[in-house]
C-alpha cells in the first residue's frame, strides 16, 4: 500500500537528480523521472527506505504527443552569451 497519494503539482523538479522529488518522513526524497511518467509509472520511490507514493497526473502532459504543455515542464531557457 502506497504511503500517501501527492499530485504532480505538489512535487518538485530537481535539476541535479533529473526526478521529480518529494520529502519522505525518513529525510530522503522519493523520486520520480520523467520517462517513468511518459511510461505510465506512477510510483515514486524512497531510494533510503521501503516507503513509496502513487503520483497523481495526466498522462497526456508526459506523453509524446503532449510535449508541447509546458505548464510542468521545467523552464528550458538558455543563457545568451553577450560579446
Amino acid at each position: 500500500m502506497s504511503y500517501d497519494d501527492v499530485e504532480i503539482e505538489d512535487m518538485e523538479w530537481n535539476e541535479e537528480l533529473q526526478a521529480y522529488t518529494y520529502p519522505c518522513p525518513c529525510g530522503d526524497l522519493f523520486q520520480i523521472t520523467k520517462e517513468d511518467l511518459r511510461l505510465g509509472e506512477e510510483i515514486a520511490r524512497c531510494p533510503s527506505c521501503s516507503l513509496y507514493i502513487t503520483v497523481i497526473y495526466n498522462m497526456e502532459d508526459f506523453s509524446d504527443s503532449g510535449r508541447k504543455n509546458t505548464t510542468i515542464e521545467p523552464s528550458k531557457q538558455q543563457p545568451v552569451a553577450v560579446a
